[in-house]
């Protein structure tokens, strides 16, 4: 041991240093900053957020009025193209005399209808302005139940309204306003209020998974939402000729997973179908013998893995031309004759 001074601010200071080993430093006491808002959200509340600040600038609210003037609803919209292409549904504007558009950003362009589709509840509207900024379209065969699902919209005409949920169940059915049922329906439990209808449902990546179309009242938590896929299909249907034409056959859907076996047994290219749920009187598929229960995996040699898949095929080009429906019913594969007709939408 020896003795070493040490000159601290012009005082010396007589201390012990050993030799042999080094004493440890002492930690510092300082205060650590506090943390930044960020670091305090859990990955849940990051994902809504995020999901908002990618879709919220998109989104619309669509004020509808009749001939006189008089406001006669409201509803939501989100822009999918850079050139003003809005995407909503068909009960907000169908009849509309005229209808005022206000962006997120609370400027109120010109805008007009382009197309209506009663028949899947999905209608395009076209804004006249420069800057705009269009949401991120998902894919409907990447969404699963359970998984984050945040609706954004304009309820009671509380602009940019968000809440958050989960995806309930998928390939859900409901009728539309003109009787015929919309096939591969999101169901979940993100608040939905009236104003909420065409809104964007939205994954935590920020991409649209759906449209908003309706709640079941009285019951909680049970909201329903268009498939993406189903609704840009329309969309650019509606955008190119301002309708639909298609072809139908006049089943009710749900798609379906089929058994390995019978993957394999019948080589199939697919592993998945659509399950028959209804079948309409005096229409195609009554007269080609289809029934409730059988799933359909084939039209014209084209694989049938979901409705999307199947109302593809049935365009305009089918109408009146006989095709070959292919099912499996039980165990059972069978190829049917069918002779698709035009779809006329209800006023």
């Amino acid at each position: 041991m020896k003795n070493a001074d040490i000159e601290f601010a012009n005082k010396t200071v007589v201390t012990t240093v050993s030799t042999e080993s080094e004493a440890p430093a002492t930690p510092s006491l300082a205060p650590s900053p506090p943390p930044a808002d960020d670091a305090l959200l859990d990955a849940y509340s990051q994902a809504v957020v995020h999901a908002a600040d990618e879709v919220g600038p998109s989104v619309v609210n669509i004020e509808v009025r009749h001939k006189n003037g008089e406001r006669q609803g409201s509803g939501s919209g989100f822009i999918i193209t850079p050139d003003g292409f809005v995407l909503t549904n068909s009960h907000v504007v169908h009849g509309a005399a005229s209808i005022e558009v206000t962006l997120a950003d609370g400027r109120r362009p010109d805008a007009q209808v382009v197309g209506d589709d009663p028949d899947t509840d999905l209608a395009v509207v076209r804004v006249y302005a420069p800057k705009l900024r269009p949401a991120r379209l998902g894919e409907s065969r990447t969404i699963r139940p359970g998984q984050v699902a945040i609706a954004i919209g304009n309820p009671y005409g509380f602009q940019c309204t968000v809440t958050a949920g989960v995806v309930s169940a998928l390939g859900r059915s409901f009728r539309a306003n003109t009787g015929r049922l919309i096939d591969d329906i999101i169901q979940t439990d993100a608040a939905l209020n009236p104003g909420n209808s065409g809104g964007p449902l939205v994954n935590s990546r920020g991409e649209v998974i759906g449209v908003n179309t309706a709640v079941i009242l009285p019951a909680q938590g049970i909201c329903f939402a268009i498939g993406i896929g189903t609704a840009k299909y329309v969309a650019g249907w509606l955008i190119k000729d301002g309708k639909i034409r298609r072809s139908f056959i006049g089943v009710g859907g749900q798609n379906v997973p089929l058994h390995r076996r019978l993957v394999r047994h019948y080589q199939l290219t697919v592993n998945r179908g659509v399950l028959v749920i209804s079948v309409a009187p005096s229409s195609p598929a009554e007269r080609a013998g289809l029934r409730e229960g059988d799933v359909m995996i084939e039209f014209n040699g084209q694989p049938v893995p979901s409705i999307d898949a199947l109302h593809k095929l049935l365009n305009s080009g089918q109408i009146g031309i006989e095709g070959r429906l292919t099912i499996v019913r039980g165990a059972e594969k069978l190829t049917l004759p069918i002779t698709p007709e035009e779809s006329v939408p209800q006023q």
